[in-house]
């Protein structure tokens, strides 16, 4: 058996990960969907995150609300939209369009709180690409 001196081994500190309303995003998303015609988003239900210390190599992600959660909190259906800063920030305005439409793709057309999977999602990004 090798053994690894304490310096050698990577260190496995966490880095706690931070999550801020991003209002800024929160007004893209309401005109990209306002612009796009999208009426099956209610932008007032897609919750727009900025988040920080992420080691995901993801751009961004949408969370969806499951219908269990929807009735134990006698809630309708909600959306979080997260960007990952460390990522998405560094995107020109073009691409981070087609990141924010590509998760938007993500919501179904009956606003249920399910995600749809990639094979079976709307391609908003492709659609108006020239947008």
């Amino acid at each position: 058996m090798i053994r690894q001196s304490k310096t050698a081994m990577k260190s496995t500190k966490s880095v706690k990960m931070i999550w801020e309303l991003a209002p800024d995003l929160q007004r893209r998303i309401k005109t990209l969907i306002s612009a796009l015609e999208l009426a099956y988003i209610n932008p007032r239900r897609v919750i727009v995150f900025r988040s920080y210390g992420s080691k995901s190599r993801a751009y961004a992600r949408i969370w969806s609300l499951p219908r269990i959660w929807q009735q134990a909190l006698k809630v309708e259906p909600h959306y979080c939209l997260e960007v990952l800063s460390e990522r998405f920030d560094r995107l020109s305005e073009g691409r981070q369009k087609k990141v924010l439409l590509h998760e938007l793709g993500h919501i179904p057309k009956n606003f249920s709180g399910s995600l749809l999977h990639h094979g079976r999602m709307r391609r908003l990004s492709d659609d108006h690409s020239s947008w």
